[in-house]
This record gives C-alpha cells, structure tokens and sequence, in this order.
C-alpha cells in the first residue's frame, strides 16, 4: 500500500463547520499535505471540500479500517486534528455516542500517539454542564455535570484522556458557540446567526426566548460567540505551540447577548430590528443557561495574544459574503467592502 512520503497532517470531521475552517487555515498556513476523513452520506457537506487543497479524502468507516489493518499506512503523521464526531447536542442513542465519541475516539487517539503525532481534538464547552460562572479548565473534572448525552460523551473521553496519562501531551478544545460559514448541513443544530437569516427572510422577524429570571430582561441572555474563523486560528496555534498541553477553552472570553446577535443580523442586512420574544418550553425552563463565557487564561498563557473578531463584523462577515450568496468558506471573494444586499418591502 502506497503510503505518503512527507509528514501527513489528518483531519477528521474535515468537511464539517470547524474541520473545514480548520482546513482553510492550514491551507492559508501552506500546509496541503492533508488527509480528511468524514462521513459525508447524502448531505451537501462535500460542497465544503470543494475550494479546499488536501492530499486524499477518506469515508470514516475507511479510513477506520485502515488505521486498524495497517497503522503505519499513511506514514510519518505531523498532527491528528481529532474533529469528527456526533454533535447534535439532541442525540438520544446513547450507545452510538459512545461508540462514536468516546470508543472510536480512544482509538484514534491511541494510534496517534503510537505514531509520534500531536493530538488535538475537540472536546466541548458542553462538558460543564449548568454552570454559568468560573467555566475554567482547572475544575474538579468529576464535579462536572454535563446536561446532555452529547456533552457527557465528550466529558468521558477527557476523563479517559486524563486517566490514561496522555492528556498533558494533547490538546483538548473546548469550544464555545462557535458559528460562521460550512454549517448549512447541521439542521436544528444550525447557529442562531443562520436561523436568524433565514427567518428575517421568511417573516422579517426573529424569534427568541423569553426570559424567567428576575433581573434579566427577554433575549439578554448571554452565550460566549465565537466566529469559525478564529476558532480555526486558535486550533492551528495551540497544534503549534511546544508551550500547549491539556484543555483549553476555545471562546471569545467576552459574553454577548442574543438581542445583541439578533441586531447585528439585521444590521448586516440593512434592515429594521424586529425580534419577537417567544415562550421558552416548559422542558427547557429548568435547565436553561442564561449566561455562559469562557475563561481563556490558559489560552493566554499559551502566547495567544490577538484579539478575537468583534461580534459585529464577524456577523457582518459571515452574512454578506457567505450567507447571502450562499458560499462557501474558501469559494468567497473580496466582497468586504461591498454594501448590504437590498431587499423587498415585502414581509
């Protein structure tokens, strides 16, 4: 079997919303020498691989099966970029989510380590569960208490990560509410900005929560937002960094609320802001997090010093030039200064 002659760099999820950001960013680096590994089934997702420069493309399951039968097949291997995963944080299958987020990413973290090769994979901001203060990498891990399949699956992985001494020599990300471009294929699990778009088109309105507590009015809620483009950045930094080793937030540090994400949505648009206040399920009432902001000192002590993209023109970014025209991260053009798009008076 033919087998890649300089350092190979693998990304998996590689066609995803981060994966594919993260692959615009090593390509920006001059870094082609890529293998993407993904599931790409029956959704448009391989629209995103398409600007995109890597050495091969492989389906998850193949690429499995290869790393089994033949673990030195691609190679001397420079970095695994863990990335892929089931995300959707509604997931009931419990037992697919183990399998897929924990058992297969144990083995591929096995063999990269076997390799000689940096780990970096994606955990989640979901492993801290209801907090809404002090999120810090530093915590107890078993005083953690994640809501949801999804986040108790990235949870057991970091445990496993940490019990198996191999944590300090890998980088676990925990990313926030990250957003941007390539993630049309995500469904429910879409971004607020791309519901928001799209409903703005619909009906010229926005719809969000209601709120229950005393003291916070409707759509103040706060969420740490994250543009897609500098949680690429980050991750290439911390893969390069000989300082980086364990988790690390990936966040703006900096909460923001959803009125303050629906206003910039229709000021990239050039429209009136009309947001309607909805009544929140009863089932979501008592677990809802009304506030939630990453802690990036580590991130800091790691050398990262450049600012992240202000909410406001990264929303700017993504919705002109992406959204609007439906491009893809790498397919875009120089449209930065180009002026909001018009639209009908019609509603």
């Amino acid at each position: 079997m033919a087998t890649h002659a300089a350092h190979t760099t693998i990304v998996t999820g590689g066609a995803g919303l981060i994966g594919s950001a993260l692959l615009r960013q090593l390509n920006l680096e001059g870094l082609e020498d890529c293998v993407v590994v993904d599931r790409l089934g029956t959704s448009e997702k391989w629209r995103h691989l398409v600007p995109l420069r890597f050495a091969d493309y492989l389906d998850a399951e193949e690429f499995y099966a290869r790393i089994v039968a033949d673990p030195g097949a691609f190679g001397a291997i420079a970095t695994v970029f863990h990335l892929g995963a089931c995300s959707s944080t509604t997931e009931r299958d419990a037992s697919y989510l183990i399998a897929n987020n924990v058992r297969r990413s144990q083995e591929i973290a096995r063999w990269a380590f076997e390799r000689g090769a940096r780990f970096v994979y994606a955990s989640s901001a979901a492993t801290y569960g209801a907090r809404e203060q002090d999120m810090r990498e530093d915590l107890d891990p078993h005083a953690l208490r994640p809501l949801n399949m999804y986040g108790y699956s990235k949870h057991l992985f970091d445990l496993w990560m940490r019990r198996e001494g191999l944590l300090d020599r890998a980088v676990g990300l925990k990313y926030f509410n990250v957003y941007g471009p390539n993630e049309d294929h995500k469904g429910s699990m879409r971004s607020v900005v791309a519901k928001a778009y799209e409903q703005i088109g619909e009906h010229g309105t926005i719809g969000l929560f209601k709120s229950y507590r005393d003291g916070i009015a409707d759509g103040e809620q706060t969420r740490d937002f994250l543009y897609v483009k500098d949680a690429a950045e980050i991750t290439t930094f911390l893969a390069r960094s000989e300082r980086a080793g364990g988790l690390y937030n990936v966040g703006s540090g900096i909460e923001r609320s959803w009125n303050d994400l629906a206003r910039a949505v229709f000021n990239a648009l050039g429209r009136n802001v009309r947001i309607d206040y909805i009544d929140m399920p009863e089932a979501l009432r008592g677990k809802y997090q009304y506030r939630t902001v990453a802690t990036i000192d580590r991130l800091h002590a790691a050398g990262w010093t450049r600012p992240m993209t202000p909410l406001e023109d990264a929303v700017t970014d993504y919705v002109r030039n992406y959204l609007v025209g439906g491009t893809v991260l790498g397919g875009e053009s120089d449209l930065a200064s180009s002026p909001a798009p018009t639209f009908s008076a019609t509603r």
